[in-house]
């Protein structure tokens, strides 16, 4: 799979997930892009998970070894933290902060990147503007429409 189609893919697995949660659709942005690429390269390197320290954006990671190396794979891991959400007490959990950021509703521009050796992959995407602020949470992390 090429960079193009693997961007694309968690692009539309974004924007498949916003759709049922009624918030606009995000487009790639080069420059996040190319932030994110370097970053999972980085952790590939390292190769253990640590989120980029004040990067002003958004931040999800994302490894796997074996099985679930699509791009999808890491978008659907992150959305399923939505079992986990208090939607009477909307606010920022450790257990859902992923899906929480994928939802966003004021994040407009994804960046995606991803390394991968063997059959090992790392992904990270970057969000701008940045969700999970505290006390944003009732109006960018919508319940998902029936």
């Amino acid at each position: 799979m090429s960079v193009q189609q693997f961007e694309q893919e968690v692009l539309q697995a974004h924007n498949s997930y916003r759709a049922k949660h009624g918030v606009p659709a995000l487009t790639l942005s080069p420059k996040l892009n190319q932030l994110a690429t370097d970053w999972a390269k980085h952790l590939l390197s390292i190769n253990r998970l640590e989120h980029r320290q004040n990067s002003g954006y958004g931040e999800n990671l994302y490894m796997a070894s074996g099985g679930n190396l699509e791009g999808k794979d890491a978008v659907r891991s992150w959305y399923e933290e939505i079992k986990h959400y208090n939607w009477n007490n909307p606010s920022f959990q450790p257990s859902t902060g992923h899906f929480t950021q994928v939802v966003w509703k004021s994040s407009s521009e994804l960046g995606v990147g991803f390394a991968r050796r063997d059959n090992t992959i790392y992904v990270v995407c970057n969000y701008n503007p940045p969700g999970n602020y505290i006390n944003q949470f009732r109006e960018n992390v919508l319940p998902p429409r029936q």
